[in-house]
């Protein structure tokens, strides 16, 4: 898992020997010579054997006794080969071979620098972690020496006399036992830490560790392009706050850590506990978390909730297709965790990782993190968090990962939204599946939220454990269609392969993550109120494509608005999705017949599907145009998200080609429901069974990257959206059988 120069013994100094049998005498005396050598290099590794006959080997009639001479290295040879170490601390023989010629010395002069650099370099390491350990251990003395004054002068707090341990009731004994055992467990994950702390350490700005490698291809998940911190594509300079997040100090990490057992701690109680900490609502439909209940049981923390703040608190259950081991995985690797919940992870990313785990898996792995979460509109404010991420296998083999917020090490920064011990359980059941069970806790200032989407959000379906857990089994339904192989030929035709299916739900999966990114109100985005004052407002953003495989180069105007119509959720979604009823809403089509290509399903649901369209132009004189759409849905929200592709690019797509060069500007629909439950008659309003639908559009308006915005483009974009809503509401509202 890590390079293992650091750690390797003295034994390498007599490799060069093991290449030739010699006579006793001949290994006396280079025995003799490595002896010198070694205690050259503990003087400061600048003195080597100087050969007289250049040669590695020794003439064998030499006379062992014979007075060495020794060569001190020059300014310029040791800048030169400390340079060449911070590269590659394990030159090969070709590489000592080139490097001698340039410095001119023999290559076994360089093989012996090198050695006694890297046995330099791993003393220097154990002294650092020898200081590190000695300075832990007085602390724990001081705290021993503390805890038994304390027992000494402990009263009864019955009678205010001295108090025996026996006296003790049966809470404090338990509160004891359990302290030892998370004081066992903090020793044990400082322990795994401590041998990385203090070693230079990569900042995670790409968190593909050797054990995890990326999964892009099997599991149709992963990153697009170049890895980046930003684990979803940087579309609207989000890479510049999120880097601005200082990682945290030495000082800090003992308390990281400490957070994070107790965080552990709490998630299992409250992913297993039942009546009084969680009780059913009125109509059984979900569970809240008894406030009163939660402080008996937590009374210490991370802390009394901020003024201005509200808890959020919810618990969901499912079995999904997917197994344990890539469970975590995925969400132990930020871009497969932000690009499996890209409707719900605007942005994410690893400021720094405090241990990779043991034994080659996550077991113990403990990473700080920050990540913005989302609803699709403009309309609700995203929360963001800085917080540590824990992931624990435990006895019974069941994998949990914890996160908690770590706002406190940052006071000066005040928090709109903190996360008290959420995440999940995974418990692996037969045949590949999982028993995932989430717990989302969260304080927030949700004022701003607009009053169309307030009733979702006091539901739990916006930001809870809900929505959570369903996207994460819709998308395991994905990736179990991405790499099924017993595809009947039927319909689907145009896609002959695995590695075309692959390449087009890799594109799609570009398609949606690139949508997602752009839909919300990031406070990486900057939009811009175009007319009125009603919820229905149009906003616009802009920005620049250069030099980007994946989108048209030029200036690209995004706009979107969100509304409230009183149709259910599943109407609007199957009227969108549908081909056959696109000429009724889509004014680029040209009013053109649109016929489906090619189909790949996506899961259980007929509307989660990948679909390539084909628009027949009533136009004879135009080139016929192909769409790319993505449908899904499930019990918490729908998307329908397209994109103009090129015929010649998604040939090579179909016929397995690598799909990160298509240029792609989606645009689409974000379909939430309104509210939680139905009111049953009377006129329809807010919270009773209509459905938020947000409308985004992506515009190339000028192919030059450095050409000015004109006023009638945004005014073109401005007039198209507001004709698409009318066309939307006046198509579902109007016709019964829509």
């Amino acid at each position: 898992m890590f390079q293992p120069n650091m750690f390797e013994s003295h034994h390498h100094l007599l490799d060069h020997m093991s290449h030739h049998h010699k006579t006793p005498e001949e290994n006396d005396h280079q025995l003799d010579m490595l002896r010198d050598e070694e205690f050259e290099s503990k003087s400061g590794g600048t003195d080597i054997l100087e050969n007289p006959s250049g040669d590695d080997e020794q003439d064998p009639n030499q006379r062992p006794n014979k007075k060495k001479r020794y060569h001190r290295h020059t300014q310029h040879q040791i800048q030169e080969m400390e340079s060449f170490f911070k590269e590659c601390p394990h030159p090969d023989d070709k590489q000592r071979k080139e490097l001698g010629r340039r410095l001119s010395l023999e290559p076994l002069q360089v093989k012996f620098w090198f050695q006694n650099k890297r046995t330099q370099m791993k003393a220097q390491h154990e002294r650092h972690e020898n200081t590190q350990l000695r300075n832990e251990n007085e602390k724990l003395r001081a705290d021993n020496v503390r805890y038994k004054e304390a027992l000494t002068n402990a009263t009864c707090p019955n009678c205010g006399g001295p108090a025996a341990i026996g006296e003790m009731s049966f809470d404090e004994q338990h509160l004891r036992i359990e302290n030892a055992r998370l004081r066992e467990e903090i020793d044990k994950i400082s322990g795994i830490a401590a041998k990385y702390v203090g070693k230079p350490m990569q900042t995670m700005l790409s968190t593909s560790y050797p054990h995890a490698p990326s999964r892009s291809l099997d599991l149709g998940v992963g990153s697009f392009g170049p890895q980046s911190g930003i684990s979803v594509p940087d579309m609207f300079g989000a890479g510049d706050l999120l880097r601005s997040v200082a990682g945290p100090s030495e000082a800090d990490k003992p308390l990281i850590i400490e957070l994070a057992v107790a965080a552990m701690e709490e998630l299992i109680r409250m992913a297993q506990a039942g009546e009084p900490l969680w009780v059913p609502s009125t109509d059984n439909t979900i569970e809240c978390l008894s406030e009163d209940e939660y402080l008996r049981n937590f009374p210490r923390g991370i802390g009394p909730k901020p003024m201005g703040l509200k808890s959020e608190a919810s618990r969901e259950s499912a079995v999904v297709i997917m197994n344990h081991i890539n469970l975590v995985e995925i969400l132990m690797d930020v871009n497969q965790w932000s690009t499996v919940f890209s409707g719900i992870v605007s942005r994410a990313m690893t400021i720094d990782v405090l241990s990779t785990g043991v034994a080659g898996n996550y077991n113990g792995a403990l990473q700080v993190m920050t990540a913005e979460f989302q609803v699709p509109s403009p309309l609700v404010p995203t929360r963001e968090n800085y917080f540590v991420r824990y992931c624990k296998q435990h006895d019974n083999g069941t994998w949990a990962v914890a996160d908690v917020s770590l706002d406190n090490l940052r006071p000066a920064n005040i928090s709109r939204c903190r996360r008290r011990p959420s995440g999940c359980l995974i418990q692996e059941l037969p045949n590949g599946y999982s028993k995932v069970t989430w717990v989302e806790h969260v304080e927030v200032d949700d004022r701003a939220v607009h009053d169309i989407y307030r009733s979702l959000v006091n539901s739990g379906l916006a930001f809870g454990a809900k929505r959570w857990v369903t996207t994460l089994d819709r998308q395991c339904e994905r990736l179990a269609s991405a790499m099924a192989n017993n595809i009947p030929a039927g319909d689907v035709g145009v896609i002959t392969t695995p590695e075309g299916r692959k390449s087009m739900l890799k594109l799609a999966e570009r398609m949606v993550l690139s949508f997602c990114t752009g839909v919300g109100a990031s406070t990486a985005h900057t939009w811009t109120t175009l007319s009125g004052s009603g919820a229905d407002d149009v906003r616009v953003m802009t920005r620049k494509s250069i030099d980007d495989p994946g989108r048209p180069p030029g200036i690209v105007l995004s706009a979107a608005t969100s509304f409230w119509i009183p149709v259910p959720p599943k109407r609007v979604f199957d009227f969108l999705r549908d081909e056959n009823s696109r000429s009724e809403w889509d004014i680029l089509s040209n009013g053109g017949l649109v016929q489906e290509m090619a189909h790949i399903a996506n899961g259980r649901d007929p509307g989660n599907c990948v679909s390539l369209l084909r628009v027949n132009s009533a136009n004879s004189s135009q080139s016929n145009m192909l769409i790319l759409q993505e449908s899904c849905a499930d019990s918490t929200g729908s998307y329908v998200i397209y994109a103009p592709v090129d015929i010649v690019a998604m040939n090579v797509v179909l016929s397995g080609g690598d799909p990160d060069y298509v240029a792609l500007l989606p645009s689409g629909f974000a379909i939430l429901p309104d509210g939680p439950g139905q009111n049953v008659g009377g006129i329809p309003e807010v919270g009773s069974g209509g459905s938020l639908l947000t409308v985004a559009f992506q515009i190339l308006v000028d192919s030059v990257p450095t050409a000015k915005l004109s006023l009638g483009s945004v005014a073109t974009v401005n007039s198209l959206i507001k004709c698409t809503v009318e066309r939307i509401k006046s198509a579902v509202m109007c016709d019964p059988n829509v």
